[in-house]
């Protein structure tokens, strides 16, 4: 099997950060801006509601060659046919998801090069690490790590790294030149006034010197 690579974005779809917009038409904003692939995180939603929601968002990324992650939720990302799920320190065990899901995608969120280790040993396709910076999205309970401490994990694992946290247009280069192959951001793309427009800038961010 080849290894995974993770496209500079990722984007997550959280409706509670729309603004009162549909989230399905932020998706597609999000999906003509460019994002290749997408978390659908749904905390606050009920589970039928949320497997509503991911099912069509699995129809509208697949029509655009975009991987569809969803958050939390081994038993929905099974449901919807989603590419895989996002699991936190927390949440169900890597091993137990994997007998749901098989062999789709299992991201791990770590906060530190012991967790990040763990993930890889386990069978993770990729980590999340962080916060990168302060966030106002999730209340994490760490403190913010910073590029200074993404760097060790870069050199601890060869999994795909995805950064997350407090990331922005304005400091996305400084994740991907730490070692980062992909930068999730929510709150900066969604509360866009112009959410594709954003989606786009952040994007030619990655190739810009």
């Amino acid at each position: 099997m080849s290894p995974l690579i993770l496209p500079p974005l990722y984007a997550i779809l959280d409706p509670e950060q729309t603004k009162g917009r549909n989230p399905e038409a932020v998706l597609r904003q999000l999906l003509e801006g460019g994002a290749k692939i997408i978390q659908l995180r749904a905390k606050a939603m009920a589970p039928r509601d949320f497997l509503q929601l991911a099912r069509s968002a699995r129809s509208l990324s697949r029509s655009r060659d975009c991987r569809l992650i969803i958050n939390d939720r081994a038993d929905i990302a099974l449901a919807c046919d989603a590419d895989g799920v996002h699991l936190g320190q927390e949440d169900l065990p890597l091993h137990a998801a994997r007998k749901i899901i098989g062999q789709k995608l299992i991201g791990i969120s770590t906060h530190d090069v012991d967790q990040a280790k763990e993930a890889e040993r386990a069978g993770a396709d990729y980590i999340g690490f962080g916060p990168m910076f302060g966030t106002m999205t999730k209340a994490t309970g760490y403190a913010a790590r910073g590029v200074e401490m993404l760097r060790p994990i870069r050199s601890a694992v060869k999994l795909p790294i995805v950064a997350i946290g407090g990331i922005k247009e304005e400091n996305v280069q400084e994740v991907w030149r730490a070692g980062a192959d992909s930068a999730a951001i929510i709150s900066d793309i969604l509360g866009a006034e112009d959410v594709t427009a954003k989606t786009k800038r952040i994007l030619a961010l990655h190739s810009a010197p």
